[in-house]
């Protein structure tokens, strides 16, 4: 309802100005015609086709401009119909004028207003068109899922077996040493440690 009613409040002037200055600017014109030739609704086809010549014209000056289309030649189509609709209309409105200054310049201002009241309506368009967009904002990047990680091993760790010099050394010390050789004597005959000694007795054992 604020908007409706903010709305009415800052283009309704405009509006009215609009409607009231194309009502008076259509009936000179539509006299205009009557008193040439023109009877019965075709005076008022001549009205209607001046004046909405006359907003076609300036929507598409606008449109032009927004789009930034480039014209061809020193005149655009659309700037050249517009000015052919504003020198009818003026033309005719002075035509129902007293032929004095204030008699031109009070039958040339419907015609004058309404078009001041449709290009104020045009840039307003043309503003809202051109309103420069509403940036998002900045979001994070969708996470890159890492890599899968092998499954650990629940198992013992693997270690290298002893070499085969040194299984073949063991094997010697322990035929010089007469009877099954202990790991502690195993470890000090060969000067290594309890795991390797561990590890050369159960080799020695196994083959």
């Amino acid at each position: 309802m604020r908007c409706l009613a903010r709305w009415l409040i800052d283009t309704g002037p405009v509006l009215v100005l609009a409607v009231i200055a194309g009502a008076g600017s259509f009936t000179h014109i539509r006299d205009t015609a009557r008193e040439h030739g023109q009877s019965g609704w075709m005076a008022w086809a001549v009205a209607v086709c001046i004046e909405l010549t006359c907003v076609m014209a300036a929507r598409e000056r606008q449109r032009d401009k927004k789009t930034g289309r480039a014209r061809r030649g020193p005149i655009s189509w659309p700037v050249l119909v517009l000015t052919g609709g504003i020198v009818l209309s003026l033309a005719a409105n002075l035509a129902q004028a007293e032929p004095t200054v204030w008699g031109w310049i009070t039958a040339a201002t419907p015609p004058a207003a309404f078009l001041v009241a449709v290009s104020m309506l045009e840039r307003r368009a043309s503003g809202a068109d051109t309103a420069p967009p509403v940036q998002a904002p900045e979001t994070a990047p969708p996470a890159v899922p890492a890599p899968d990680r092998p499954a650990l091993d629940t198992g013992q760790d693997e270690r290298p077996g002893p070499s085969p010099a040194l299984v073949d050394f063991a094997r010697r010390v322990a035929a010089e040493h007469g009877k099954a050789i202990t790991r502690d004597a195993l470890r000090a005959r060969l000067g290594v440690s309890d795991q390797l000694a561990t590890d050369l007795l159960h080799t020695l054992h196994t083959t």
